[in-house]
């Protein structure tokens, strides 16, 4: 027998919300699926807030992960994604900018774009790394979740590693 779905009636949960990210392949597209479910904005618009500052450094392998070849450069982009007021996660994403078009890299440096609506075109599938429960290194002391995920082009080559902190914020009444 299928185990159902949590409901997103129902008071907000780690459970339920990890469901939720489970289901896309994008966490932009997740969290605006769970701001909407919660009412946490009006519209349940997700947003991304260029940290200033704050940078992690990229792991030693970051290379290798992300399978970059000479000429090919390793860009990061370290944000808060925002629902109204609240922000939901701090991300660090590392990524390939030679495997997006020109003007994807230009939204990603110039606009509030989420880099996972802004790549969308390429139809990137998410494959999932880690899940831990509470911060991980780096993160902020109320993150409730951490993720560490690749996101894949169709041909398999990966396009982005990311580390994504989730904040208790998803979970307030």
């Amino acid at each position: 027998m299928a185990t159902p779905a949590p409901s997103l009636n129902a008071a907000p949960t780690l459970d339920a919300f990890e469901a939720v990210l489970s289901r896309h392949d994008s966490a932009t597209l997740a969290l605006e699926e769970w701001c909407a479910a919660r009412g946490l904005g009006d519209p349940a618009r997700i947003t991304a807030h260029l940290v200033q500052g704050a940078d992690q450094p990229a792991p030693d392998d970051i290379r290798t992960v992300l399978a970059i070849g000479h000429g090919d450069t390793v860009s990061l982009r370290n944000v808060r994604l925002n629902c109204g007021a609240k922000v939901l996660s701090v991300a660090w994403n590392w990524y390939v900018a030679e495997r997006l078009t020109p003007a994807m890299n230009a939204a990603l440096g110039s606009t509030d774009i989420p880099f996972g609506k802004a790549v969308a075109a390429l139809q990137f599938r998410r494959k999932p790394l880690s899940t831990v429960a509470g911060a991980a290194a780096n993160c902020p002391p109320e993150t409730i979740s951490t993720h560490q995920a690749m996101l894949l082009l169709p041909d398999g080559r990966p396009l982005a590693y990311l580390v994504e902190c989730y904040t208790a914020a998803n979970l307030e009444p």
